[in-house]
């Protein structure tokens, strides 16, 4: 009994690190205004190791039905698994850098702000710029909407940003009305010839997805062209492609 009272201690000292933990990263996460609510995931976490901090502390749990106990831990193990699982093809596809003479790349939106692109949105330019200086046959189309939050469209700052570095703005298509990665990517094809060559430039964490998404439209001569992202925000990051692959997965499945 008294091995299990100190092993219930344990347990539940290191929920509670991990509970601040969720909580401290969650603030610094909203900090940024990245235009994105993602972080009450990780204020929700530190709830949640909270509970389970304080079950362990006062020994609740053996007041739980055993079926319940049981679903409750099959139910987290499978999450985890699939979790493991999907941040390996993640990873997989970091560091992919795309093909030479490509007829097309695409860059995909993100966030803009009144004075220009987001970080996240600029190394994804950057990015393009180096490919586009190295190989220039290339047309680049540069995709996305206007958000709730934005002033201009997403093309529209992209495609400036990438004049001002000194690409001819004859070599770049602005798409102006997508609102998702699906949309970037079937937007885009209304401007490309069939059978082109095409390259997908977004951030390292994305790719993975977004490869998948083109794919899934049909496309099958691509390739991605990886832009980094910020360690420090790379859990968070990838941690919220895990519900974009969820959410990607039941569109598909209604739209069939």
């Amino acid at each position: 009994m008294e091995k299990r009272k100190k092993v219930n201690v344990v347990i539940s000292i290191i929920c509670i690190l991990l509970a601040l933990l969720c909580l401290v990263y969650g603030l610094v996460v909203r900090s940024i205004q990245s235009g994105s609510s993602f972080y009450f995931v990780w204020l929700a976490g530190a709830v949640f190791f909270i509970v389970i901090g304080c079950m362990s502390w006062f020994q609740l749990w053996k007041h739980i039905p055993l079926p319940v106990r049981i679903f409750c831990i099959a139910v987290l193990s499978i999450g985890i698994v699939l979790l493991v699982v999907f941040e390996i093809l993640v990873l997989g596809h970091m560091k992919d850098k795309g093909e030479e003479d490509l007829d097309y790349i695409i860059v995909l939106g993100a966030q803009v702000k009144d004075n220009g692109p987001s970080i996240v949105l600029r190394k994804r330019l950057d990015t393009a710029y180096e490919y586009l200086t190295q190989n220039p046959d290339t047309i680049c189309i540069v995709t996305g909407g206007k958000g709730s939050n934005e002033s201009k469209t997403e093309g529209e700052v992209m495609k400036t940003y990438l004049v001002e570095k000194g690409i001819p703005e004859e070599r770049i298509i602005a798409e102006t009305m997508a609102t998702s990665t699906i949309e970037n990517i079937r937007y885009s094809l209304e401007y490309m010839k069939d059978g082109a060559s095409i390259g997908v430039v977004t951030s390292n964490f994305h790719m993975f997805r977004a490869l998948q998404i083109a794919k899934g439209e049909g496309l099958t001569n691509i390739c991605g062209i990886s832009a980094p992202s910020m360690a420090f925000y790379l859990p968070n990051n990838m941690f919220r492609e895990f519900f974009g692959e969820v959410k990607y997965i039941m569109t598909m499945m209604k739209e069939k």
